[in-house]
């Protein structure tokens, strides 16, 4: 087996590309501050540790050899790694903007009161929602990130769950005495939370015809319940503040659970920035007790 050289000294590398990208020893000579006899000495011996020639030399500069061009790659590369690892560690972060589509209810009842303790997390980031009303808007292309309701198929994108939904009746307290809830009027929201009949039907409750106020999202529909306009089907965990403060009161200890829920998701052919990363590493530990409790 042949032996492996040991890693050559960095100076030596360092010389090495300089020439290679610049096809001259002076040009690199005046880049690193050093003398042309300096970085020749440097690629000669790097070229004895190598036991390869590594360039041709010109009247007029120099020529990467094979052996050169197919080196010079890996330590672009190498350094590359080292100078983004030293700007993340050690550098100050710029504010950075993060822009991510999201449902209005879940911007509204899930975002917007974790922006405080994104701030103390991330203080380099600000976030940029777009808020999004009907599935079609997803078609908009530009944007890396956006939460999305599902099943967790969406395609073209990685997702990461958020939430898992279950779907509970609740009203507002000045409604929660009536003692048959199931006569008042019920309020919709359009779309895949339009799911009376099968709450009912799992519940093993007598559902009615009686229907009310249709809503195109959930929020605004959460706020016509909290009016005391009708009973909502609540989504859990989205109506979870609103239980704890008693604005919305539970009316059966029965929840309907799905596969459906909240994703975070991106485009599966786009990496995202550090920024991103950051926000996607604070979001999915803060959610995860969602998918449980």
């Amino acid at each position: 087996m042949a032996r492996i050289p040991a890693l050559p000294p960095l100076d030596w590398l360092r010389s090495f590309e300089a020439a290679a990208r610049l096809s001259n020893f002076t040009a690199a000579a005046t880049e690193l501050g050093l003398t042309q006899a300096a970085v020749s000495q440097h690629i000669r011996s790097l070229e004895e540790r190598l036991k390869v020639r590594l360039f041709s030399r010109l009247a007029r500069g120099v020529a990467l050899s094979p052996e050169g061009a197919a080196y010079l790659p890996h330590i672009q590369s190498a350094f590359a790694t080292i100078r983004n690892s030293t700007t993340e560690l050690f550098e100050p972060r710029a504010i950075q903007t993060v822009t991510v589509r999201v449902p209005i209810s879940f911007a509204l009842l899930v975002l917007v009161p974790s922006l405080p303790d994104l701030a103390k997390a991330l203080p380099q980031i600000q976030l940029d929602m777009v808020t999004i009303h009907r599935p079609t808007d997803y078609d908009q292309p530009g944007l890396a990130l956006d939460i999305r309701f599902g099943n967790g198929a969406f395609p073209g994108r990685e997702a990461d769950r958020l939430t898992v939904e279950r779907l509970v009746p609740v009203a507002s307290p000045t409604l929660a005495g009536n003692p048959d809830w199931t006569s008042l009027p019920l309020l919709l929201v359009a779309g895949a939370r339009e799911m009376w009949a099968e709450w009912f039907a799992a519940a093993g409750v007598p559902g009615h015809p009686r229907r009310s106020h249709r809503f195109d999202s959930f929020v605004a529909a959460m706020e016509a319940a909290k009016a005391g306009a009708g009973v909502l089907l609540g989504s859990r965990p989205l109506i979870d503040a609103a239980l704890a403060s008693k604005h919305l009161v539970r009316l059966s200890d029965f929840e309907l659970s799905s596969s459906s829920g909240h994703f975070l998701t991106r485009a599966s052919a786009a990496p995202l920035t550090r920024a991103e990363q950051d926000f996607r590493r604070w979001l999915l530990p803060r959610l995860a007790g969602a998918t449980s409790t």
